[in-house]
């Protein structure tokens, strides 16, 4: 029946305000995006600056380095892009015309593409890492064991980088979102 729904606008009843509901999940979609995108970016920032400047010279050190990668890893870097990639592909659920727009497709890809490699690499490079420093503490073939862990950092290093560079991707298509279409040429 037609009559007047809960916000007071003219229109079909809606006795549930359903259609009050509608905005505001959209809202909070969006807002949990944006900050669980801040929260990645800012964890993997966080990473590479204790890399860069948290203290080294013991195996004590390097071992607390590593557990404070690892808290920010467990606490702030999965949790940020499992809420990022779950509202990401919530967005296109409840902005259908997203569904229509290459742009939002290559960042669910790009989302997707990222979530594997931090999990995966990430977590490999970390453990590698802590493990060859254990065996340097150890004294197991010290030689041996730092250059194979200078090789695991610079690896880590690169990963970081991917990584950082896939999500400030992500944010500019959230951003710009370009049009992404092919020209057309005329023959």
């Amino acid at each position: 029946s037609r009559g007047w729904n809960r916000s007071g606008e003219g229109g079909i009843s809606d006795p549930q305000g359903t259609c009050a509901r509608i905005p505001a999940m959209r809202q909070a979609v969006k807002f949990l995006h944006t900050v669980s995108s801040c929260g990645l970016i800012g964890a993997l920032l966080g990473h590479m600056l204790l890399l860069w400047r948290a203290p080294q010279a013991t195996a004590e050190d390097y071992a607390m380095l590593r557990e404070m990668i690892s808290l920010i890893a467990r606490f702030i870097l999965v949790p940020s892009l499992g809420i990022s990639l779950v509202t990401g592909l919530l967005a296109m659920l409840v902005h259908r015309q997203y569904q229509q727009k290459r742009w939002a497709w290559a960042k669910a890809l790009l989302g997707l593409s990222m979530f594997e490699a931090t999990l995966a690499v990430t977590q490999s490079k970390a453990v590698a890492a802590a493990e060859l420093s254990a065996r340097i503490a150890k004294g197991d073939n010290v030689l041996e064991t730092q250059r194979l862990l200078a090789e695991a950092i610079h690896s880590e290093w690169n990963v970081l980088y991917a990584i950082l560079a896939l999500s400030l991707a992500q944010t500019a298509l959230g951003i710009w979102r370009p049009k992404l279409q092919l020209k057309k040429t005329g023959f």
